[in-house]
């Protein structure tokens, strides 16, 4: 097949968008499939993919240092040199500018369009616009995700609770459920202990380890106030922050005021080699908390180097932790939070069973098996045929949804 992707984001900017837009990109190329990627332009390189990329030029957004603005006239423009090329569908992967690009391309080519619902919108406004009243900023959500869910051939959901919310919107698009996959040869086997030493931290010095982008929606300042919580009992307890992003100024200054200085340690964004994979085998746990995700990967990366979650297991991450393995469950409350961490720190024959079944999961989450599941939904796309519905769980892949 020959699949031409469109999105608001890509590498070099970091996020769950660009991850999912690279591994699936990747398989699809890896089985014989052609991919071309829209995306915008950044000052900072990007990688060397083994699909095309055709970088668009963009402008600086003053309210959002990290993104660009793709300019339209020249996507529009590309239409004229994709003409001849016999896509085979266009795939929308963010709601930005790139969502009307997406649309107007695939009416130009004459073409099918799916679009990925990558971002759980009701929830992640309201911690930047704060002072537009919530409920307003939730029915602008749901409105502007009705209607652009209804204007594609089909829509793309990561998980299944993310999908119920959909269904609450009043959605009635054709909608499936395809999580992204994690790759077999995404991340190494991780030396915690070189981490320990290359950042100061004590080979015995119990961590607490967060992964992603440093945001106001990743709820990380719920974990900083756990910490506090756990400090009473653990005292050398230490939570370890990987990651960059707009909220690391005020969680410093959370942690400062909290008397949190030596228990909180950021340690910036960290290449997708060798040394995110010592910095996971360096956690005791991985703790996460936010209530935005449609699926949670990184939970899945955490568990492939077998370090066990701590969760609160809202939307996305619930489907992941809906078994029970790899994990404890925690009520978002600061307490309970910290009695579930306490539980696995004071636990190591728990630890290490939870740390195997974490191992066992991540395998059952394969990128390639996720793949196919996505060009089966391109293959019905491209020649008109019935759309199947398919579960979400990789443990129900086959099965025909209620």
């Amino acid at each position: 097949m020959r699949i031409l992707k469109i999105s608001d984001v890509y590498f070099p900017r970091v996020n769950g968008v660009s991850t999912s837009i690279r591994t699936f990109a990747r398989e699809f190329t890896h089985s014989g499939h052609e991919v071309q990627l829209i995306a915008p332009h950044y000052p900072a390189p990007g990688l060397v993919e083994p699909f095309e990329i055709h970088r668009m030029p963009s402008r600086y957004l003053p309210l959002d240092p990290e993104d660009r603005l793709m300019r339209g006239r020249p996507v529009r423009q590309l239409a004229h040199r994709l003409r001849g090329q016999a896509f085979d569908l266009v795939h929308i992967h963010t709601p930005f500018q790139a969502h009307y690009l997406g649309l107007h391309l695939a009416r130009a080519l004459d073409l099918p369009v799916v679009e990925t619902y990558h971002t759980y919108f009701e929830e992640y406004l309201g911690k930047y616009l704060r002072w537009v009243p919530n409920r307003l900023l939730r029915l602008a959500a749901r409105r502007f995700s009705v209607s652009q869910a209804n204007a594609v051939d089909a829509l793309v959901v990561p998980s299944e609770p993310m999908l119920e919310v959909l269904r609450g919107y009043g959605i009635g698009a054709h909608a499936q459920v395809i999580p992204t996959g994690l790759p077999d040869d995404e991340l190494p086997d991780g030396d915690g202990l070189r981490f320990r030493q290359r950042h100061g931290i004590a080979p015995d010095r119990p961590v607490l380890l967060y992964v992603g982008r440093v945001a106001h929606e990743k709820n990380i300042a719920f974990l900083i106030e756990a910490t506090a919580r756990l400090r009473q009992d653990c005292p050398d307890v230490l939570l370890l922050i990987a990651g960059e992003g707009p909220a690391e100024d005020s969680l410093r200054r959370q942690a400062a005021r909290t008397g949190l200085q030596r228990h909180v340690q950021f340690v910036g964004y960290l290449s997708r080699d060798q040394a995110l994979a010592d910095c996971y085998a360096a956690g005791d746990m991985f703790v996460f908390a936010s209530t935005t995700e449609t699926q949670g990967l990184v939970l899945l990366e955490s568990m492939k180097l077998g370090t066990p979650v701590v969760t609160t297991a809202v939307m996305g991450t619930a489907s992941i932790m809906a078994d029970g393995r790899g994990g404890l469950v925690a009520e978002e409350d600061a307490c309970h939070f910290a009695s579930q961490c306490l539980r696995l720190l004071r636990d190591p024959q728990l630890r290490q069973q939870l740390s195997e079944q974490a191992r066992s999961k991540a395998r059952e989450w394969s990128a390639a098996a996720m793949a196919e599941r996505m060009l089966e939904l391109y293959r019905h796309l491209a020649d008109g045929s019935q759309l199947p519905l398919l579960q979400g769980n990789p443990s129900q892949i086959g099965q025909t949804a209620p």
